[in-house]
């Protein structure tokens, strides 16, 4: 796990360093640096030991014939069988790296040894016989690249603001970008809110040569355009066993201990009692968090804290706990400096605390249970989705008034803004039906929000159409609920989930894993039949029996519980500083991307309890943040957000 950057074109030697200097938080263990001034390439790298913890798994990395060099941040969990294989075939290994077995399956195989990686990665590795520049992202996207083509060449990244240090590349803000924050809370790939930088989508593979991208293609789709088996579902409870089992074990192999994320919801829970018996550093070493005050309870959000400790005691592990409140908020500005992009969600909070509490108790590897409600299903909106079949028959005059009335219901409590969130779109049908329940704000509405001059540029409808264009990939008798999870996975669990998850967690130098992401994983649960996702009521029904012979049926069996925090209840008391003074009408003004006047209308009706406003006011905050972190200065630097709010700090503690 590390951080990776370089170039390939006229760009100053010294930017490397700077490149490097930059996100020396994602590798604190080692540093390295390759620069062919004759060939105008370079390359540099990051380390965070984790496998071959020796001098030997330095990078940037030759191979034993020093043609081809790479820098590589991720895991590549076959690498064992892989590097079998390889030695089979003579390859002289000098490491016990898997970076290595990367360099040796380029020797045999050039691009085509993607479709070999089962494993988490970004690597960009320079052929010298062919003086080509190799770039790939791992098919889930679960580690981030960011590429610039200028007209000095090409740059690429682990993290955006390296690329920043190069001096010409442009600043331009990006509104589609803006109007993603808005509406959905995250970018849709390959977009970030600068028109100059792109992210490599999940599963992309780039060609540079000479400074110029040569080539791009994509060698990996979720499985959604698979036929759906017929398993009966005693066999396929113990395929999803077996299988997720597997996952776990792959990901086990480190050099370091590996600890765990312990929310005590199904997904986690999971995860830590598969990994329990494969631990081979004594008792597994668990991570949570807790809300300090009841502003959770009063927002609708059940608490996970108990069921983490009954998790905990079940299978005889240490749980840390750190206990945390309103004061997160000093946090925001690291939070949107290491996240590189405005995600309008506190969610990133609770992944920082956690992983710096990780990192203090000396664990640099964490297991996590992302991705299993993005794959067998376990949001509200895969419920809505089935729901429809009630409305769905109506006539769409009906339908419209049935949305217009939807917009009256009040938003004071949990239950009624779920209602008027499910019918706001009720008269919409098919792929549009299916991509709007990922929307947080009404697309006029957002649109509205925007200053006159970047209404020219963009328009509503911007809002769903990469979501719209990525469901035309699949077959037309694709069932809606399996378009929605791989709108999940394609979009949502990468450039938000995963994306949040890594640059947190490698803010503070924590390496965190996703076996429920594992491809055999994803593959199994893209081929079930729909209703062992969703059954009736019943979230992940499949993966909750396949849970039962490790955890207690009142864990499995619990309400959902999302990841985040009481914003609601903190934009309206604590964090209401903080909005008067980063969306001050002069502050806007002076910005020019939103209408002063339309925010604060937004912000006063959310206050009154007209609208539900409170993400939308939140990613405003954030893009105001992101615009003062990335766009006023020479260098990005993090906002001190210190005199917004004053807390007293988290408590961390330890259960026995």
């Amino acid at each position: 796990m590390c951080g990776i950057a370089g170039f390939s074109g006229s760009f100053a030697p010294e930017l490397l360093d700077r490149m490097s200097g930059r996100m020396a938080h994602r590798g604190p263990d080692d540093s390295g640096a390759f620069h062919d001034p004759k060939k105008a390439v370079g390359l540099v790298h990051r380390r965070l030991a984790i496998i071959d913890l020796s001098p030997l798994g330095h990078q940037p990395m030759w191979d034993s014939e020093h043609r081809c060099v790479i820098v590589f941040n991720g895991e590549i969990f076959n690498y064992l069988e892989l590097r079998r294989e390889l030695e089979a075939e003579g390859y002289p290994f000098r490491s016990r790296s898997d970076t290595e077995v990367l360099l040796a399956l380029y020797r045999r195989d050039g691009a085509a040894m993607l479709a070999s990686l089962n494993g988490m990665f970004a690597f960009a590795l320079y052929d010298t016989q062919s003086e080509t520049l190799f770039l790939a992202r791992d098919g889930i996207g679960i580690k981030p690249l960011y590429v610039a083509q200028t007209e000095k060449g090409f740059l690429f990244a682990s993290e955006m603001k390296s690329i920043l240090e190069e001096p010409t590349v442009d600043r331009e803000l990006d509104p589609r970008a803006v109007l993603h924050y808005l509406t959905l809370l995250w970018c849709p790939s390959p977009r970030t809110p600068l028109k100059s930088i792109r992210k490599v989508k999940p599963g992309e593979a780039l060609l540079v040569h000479h400074g110029k991208i040569e080539r791009a293609w994509e060698f990996y789709d979720l499985p959604y355009h698979l036929p759906v088996g017929a398993m009966p579902p005693h066999e396929a409870v113990e395929a999803v066993r077996t299988t997720v089992a597997r996952a776990v074990e792959r990901q086990m192999v480190s050099d370091v201990p590996v600890g765990a994320f312990l929310s005590g919801g199904l997904d986690s829970s999971t995860v830590v009692a598969m990994a329990c018996g494969l631990s081979n550093n004594g008792r597994m070493q668990c991570f949570t968090i807790g809300m300090a005050s009841d502003a959770a309870r009063v927002e609708g959000m059940a608490e996970d804290l108990p069921y983490a400790r009954r998790v905990a005691q079940e299978l005889d592990i240490d749980l840390h706990t750190i206990q945390v409140g309103a004061e997160m908020i000093e946090e925001l500005g690291t939070m949107i400096y290491h996240l590189d992009e405005p995600q309008g969600d506190p969610a990133p909070l609770n992944a920082l605390f956690i992983s710096r509490l990780a990192r203090t108790q000396g664990i640099t590897v964490l297991l996590s249970g992302a991705g299993g409600d993005d794959i067998f299903t376990g949001y509200r909106r895969h419920r809505a989705l089935l729901d429809r079949r009630y409305w769905d028959w109506l006539p769409a005059g009906i339908r419209q008034r049935v949305a217009r009335a939807a917009r009256e219901i009040p938003t004071t409590y949990p239950s009624a803004r779920r209602l008027r969130k499910a019918l706001q779109h009720a008269p919409l049908d098919g792929d549009a039906a299916v991509a709007s329940y990922f929307l947080w704000l009404n697309e006029g509405l957002a649109h509205g929000l925007l200053s006159p001059e970047l209404h020219m540029e963009v328009s509503p409808d911007t809002c769903l159409s990469p979501l719209l264009g990525a469901l035309q990939r699949l077959p037309e008798d694709t069932h809606p609920l399996n378009r929605m999870l791989y709108l999940e996975g394609k979009f949502f669990l990468t450039d938000h989930n995963l994306n949040y998850t890594d640059k947190m967690s490698m803010s503070v130098g924590v390496e965190v894993r996703v076996p429920l992401l594992d491809p055999e994983v994803v593959k199994l649960a893209a081929t079930l039949p729909i209703d062992y996702k969703q059954r009736g009521p019943v979230g992940k029904w499949i993966f909750k029996k396949a849970a039962e012979p490790f955890l207690p049926r009142e864990v499995i069996y619990r309400p959902k519980t999302g990841f985040g925090a009481p914003l609601r209840q903190w934009l309206r008391r604590e964090l209401r500083p903080a909005v008067d003074e980063l969306l001050a009408p002069q502050s806007l003004e002076s910005r020019g991307i939103f209408d002063s006047k339309t925010v604060w209308e937004l912000i006063d009706r959310d206050r009154k309890g007209r609208v539900d406003g409170a993400y939308a006011i939140f990613a405003l905050i954030c893009v105001e943040l992101w615009c003062r972190t990335f766009i006023d200065g020479p260098r990005p630097e993090k906002i001190d957000m210190s005199g917004l709010l004053t807390k007293p700090g988290p408590i961390a503690s330890s259960e026995h």
